[in-house]
């Protein structure tokens, strides 16, 4: 085998966990993800099919893996994939290229082998995370898993909050996204004020993920930071 043919089976392989990661994705998406030619990318795709990889082409949109291909070496909860996808943005923040590199694309193999709806989850948890500063590192919130799994699920939330004049509150909220500052903010519409409110999580004494749903809030953490501030 030739170098070329090692590079092939390296991007074929790579191809691979992509699809495994992705719900669907585009040729002109692995075209640049690999530096290659779209020709290329259709040649890989084919070379896949006749080796038995069931892909699904979805006309105008792209490729994706039929549901169910996949022999998981390990099988990850919710909340797992969540403190994975949590742990991959803090090393998103490190100034090794060649580290952020290296975690990044174990991270890609890890959710290669999550279902298709915890995938989902997991992708939008990563978007609607925002790491800045974090100065705070003792632990001062119980609640992360919850309101995790409340944002990916759009849970409608009650927590017991007690704001900086010491007052404590009910509030029914629709988590939308989450911050790591110098503390966790939680960003959630809330019902009780009727908007969006920053919500720190040390200050959260208590919290039920309810049943009942909410609508998605059609928008990316950028388009609200955007829109309201």
């Amino acid at each position: 085998m030739n170098g070329n043919d090692i590079k092939r089976l390296s991007r074929l392989i790579a191809i691979l966990t992509q699809l495994q990661t992705k719900r669907l994705l585009t040729a002109t998406q692995l075209a640049d993800k690999f530096s290659v030619s779209i020709r290329t990318i259709y040649r890989d795709i084919r070379a896949l099919e006749q080796a038995g990889v069931p892909i699904i082409t979805e006309d105008g949109k792209g490729y994706t893996l039929m549901e169910g291909y996949r022999v998981p070496p390990v099988m990850f909860t919710e909340a797992q994939a969540n403190a994975l996808i949590t742990a991959e943005q803090l090393v998103l923040k490190n100034k090794d290229a060649s580290f952020i590199k290296d975690y990044t694309e174990a991270v890609d193999k890890i959710k290669a082998v999550l279902k298709y709806s915890v995938q989902d989850k997991a992708n939008l948890l990563a978007e609607r995370t925002r790491f800045y500063q974090n100065i705070n590192r003792e632990r001062n919130s119980n609640n992360l898993s919850d309101l995790q799994f409340a944002l990916t699920n759009f849970r409608l939330s009650k927590i017991e909050y007690t704001n900086e004049q010491h007052e404590t509150t009910i509030r029914h909220i629709e988590p939308f996204a989450l911050l790591s500052t110098e503390n966790w903010l939680l960003v959630a519409y809330c019902r009780l004020r009727k908007e969006f409110r920053f919500f720190r999580l040390d200050r959260i004494t208590k919290v039920e993920v309810l049943s009942d749903k909410f609508e998605p809030h059609g928008m990316t953490l950028q388009e609200y930071f955007d829109k309201y501030h």
